[in-house]
């Protein structure tokens, strides 16, 4: 049977960072189907608005997967399907994006709230301030976040900020935790958003699952190393979550 997954976009950057890994996956595997679908454009910020927007419009019995915040949704999605996802792969996404008195690994919730406000206010520099962030630890720093800034979507402001809103609310540990089927986490190590420590955090949160760690890479690493990423998923993929 063919296999199918889905991958979900991240905040505010459309499917074009994404693009390079889909198309690298199905020259490996083209028995695999690979779609990336857009995150809803709601102006709502509540999380489960969005899940239940997600869980209508995605087809059942696929394996689900996202980078940053698709993946963060993804994740809760899986929990909500159980069996009805045959498993979850995350790309650069923490559990709990903003740190907490238990989850020190996250942004703080002082620059969080101001990345918000900035957001409020000037929406276009927010979004080139949050590609320079996501190509942050690149070698190739400079022209990845010209080619992120290349695929800056065109939400409305209210959708975007509703974005970071699910952004800044989500706490996926318990989802993490519930969700019984085949699961990997890939991280970068030069990642300005999701601190690498969150490998660590994820495998004490949940021991039988895949953690995988991307050396001298960025947050933007499925589009920094498209070949290396499609391996990795591939091979889990491939062998059931086995691998």
């Amino acid at each position: 049977m063919r296999k199918h997954l889905i991958l979900l976009q991240g905040w505010g950057l459309g499917s074009a960072p994404l693009a390079p890994l889909a198309e690298t996956l199905r020259v490996l595997d083209p028995m695999l189907r690979v779609d990336i679908e857009p995150l809803p454009e709601r102006a709502s910020g509540d999380p489960r608005d969005w899940l239940q927007e997600l869980d209508e419009r995605l087809p059942p019995q696929t394996w689900l997967g996202g980078w940053s915040l698709g993946g963060m949704l993804a994740s809760e999605l899986a929990a909500l399907r159980g069996e009805r996802c045959r498993g979850l792969l995350t790309l650069a996404s923490n559990p709990r994006f903003v740190a907490g008195a238990d989850w020190s690994h996250g942004m703080g919730e002082a620059t969080f709230n101001a990345f918000v406000e900035g957001c409020r206010a000037d929406p276009a520099a927010t979004l080139r301030r949050f590609c320079l962030l996501c190509a942050q630890g690149s070698v190739e720093a400079r022209g990845l976040a010209r080619q992120l800034q290349a695929a800056v979507s065109e939400a409305a402001p209210q959708v975007l900020l509703a974005g970071l809103q699910v952004l800044g609310s989500l706490d996926g540990r318990s989802a993490l935790q519930g969700f019984a089927g085949p699961q990997l986490h890939l991280f970068a190590g030069a990642d300005a958003l999701v601190p690498a420590e969150v490998a660590g955090d994820l495998l004490a949160l949940r021991q039988n699952t895949g953690i995988g760690l991307i050396e001298d890479v960025s947050h933007a690493f499925p589009l920094e190393q498209p070949g290396e990423v499609a391996a990795a998923i591939q091979a889990f993929i491939g062998g059931d979550g086995d691998a």
